[in-house]
């Protein structure tokens, strides 16, 4: 595809670049106001019996998942028309995720930035090693990226890992208002959790808490790791990469059933997101639907997106995720160009 078609392309999903307040509200109520809800209904259930609290647990931390979404768009400055409004929700909101606010804005715009770019690796992302990357690398670097890969670490050790300990220190070469926000940040978590170990206490915060905290954190890397880590998504060098491309082909359409559509605020249609950041998310449906080159993504589901799980390394020469296993038929077995294909990724790869 040529460059003025996929700017045509951007121009299609413009008229979506825009906030309606009332939907915002809209959202604000029917997000927040639930998980506050559903974390005191848990709260009361522990005196009932704990086989109680954990279900209703998990579907709090749906909200907490559904209030990230709102947290996500104020960091694209969408769910506002007011850059201030914006920054001042998506602080709060980065409060009740646990995510440093203008950290993660700053980390996500460079990931929207480079997405697909074998040569941008490494900010905002998850890691990703080439196949030829990683038959140079040493054993311990072989080890340490099989040991970062595992479902287990990923998305077991992942959510703690991330949210409790990696969001509570600011990246290097941050700026001073960024540091700031993030130390605020931490202060803001410390004296909400602290406050409610003295309403409630602490045995009772932690085994409320706790659950919410892990299922929403495992649920968000998850939505993240899925929607980029299909089999024949996109990546290229620097020389070659389009923005375009690795926003329409490099991100999935992954289609939920209505209910976890809903909770997970639309973002399954990650390849409109990442088009055009600046449409929130109640609009990103129906900018999908009225686009039809965005309607021949890759579309994933439930079922077929348990195949990510095997995914482990980038083939440049295959242009296909492939496992480890993998690595030693592909040694052995000869390249052969394969066909270029049309169909699956919105038509943006051209015939030769």
């Amino acid at each position: 595809m040529s460059r003025s078609k996929e700017m045509a392309l951007k121009k299609e999903v413009t008229p979506y670049e825009k906030n309606n307040l009332r939907l915002s509200i809209q959202q604000l109520v029917n997000s927040i106001l639930p998980l506050l809800l559903l974390w005191a209904a848990a709260y009361y259930s522990l005196s009932v019996s704990y086989w109680l609290t954990f279900p209703i647990a998990l579907v709090a931390s749906g909200f907490v998942l559904r209030t990230f979404i709102i947290f996500h768009d104020c960091c694209h400055g969408s769910f506002f028309k007011s850059k201030r409004a914006n920054d001042i929700l998506g602080t709060i909101t980065g409060v009740l995720t646990l995510t440093p606010y203008l950290q993660w804005k700053n980390e996500h715009s460079i990931h929207h930035a480079t997405s697909g770019n074998l040569d941008k690796r490494g900010v905002g992302d998850i890691w990703v090693m080439t196949v030829e990357e990683y038959k140079a690398a040493s054993p311990w670097g072989r080890l340490f990226y099989r040991i970062y890969r595992n479902p287990f670490v990923m998305f077991g050790i992942g959510p703690i890992y991330v949210f409790l300990f990696a969001y509570r220190f600011n990246r290097k070469g941050a700026r001073r208002k960024e540091r700031i926000n993030t130390h605020l940040s931490t202060v803001l978590i410390v004296v909400l959790y602290a406050f409610m170990c003295w309403l409630v206490g602490w045995q009772a915060f932690v085994l409320v808490q706790a659950p919410v905290f892990f299922f929403s954190g495992f649920f968000g890397i998850w939505l993240f790791y899925v929607q980029h880590q299909f089999e024949d998504t996109y990546f290229e060098n620097e020389d070659e990469w389009s923005y375009v491309k690795a926003a329409v082909e490099g991100s999935s359409y992954y289609k939920l059933p209505k209910l976890l559509q809903w909770i997970s605020g639309n973002i399954g249609f990650h390849h409109v997101h990442h088009l055009s950041p600046r449409v929130p998310n109640y609009y990103l449906e129906e900018a999908h639907n009225a686009t039809p080159p965005l309607q021949k993504a890759t579309t994933i589901t439930l079922r077929s997106s348990l195949a990510a799980l095997r995914f482990r390394l980038w083939d440049e020469e295959s242009k296909q995720f492939v496992s480890f296993r993998e690595i030693k038929r592909l040694s052995r077995k000869p390249y052969v160009q394969p066909p270029i294909r049309v169909n699956n990724q919105a038509g943006l790869t051209e015939k030769p």
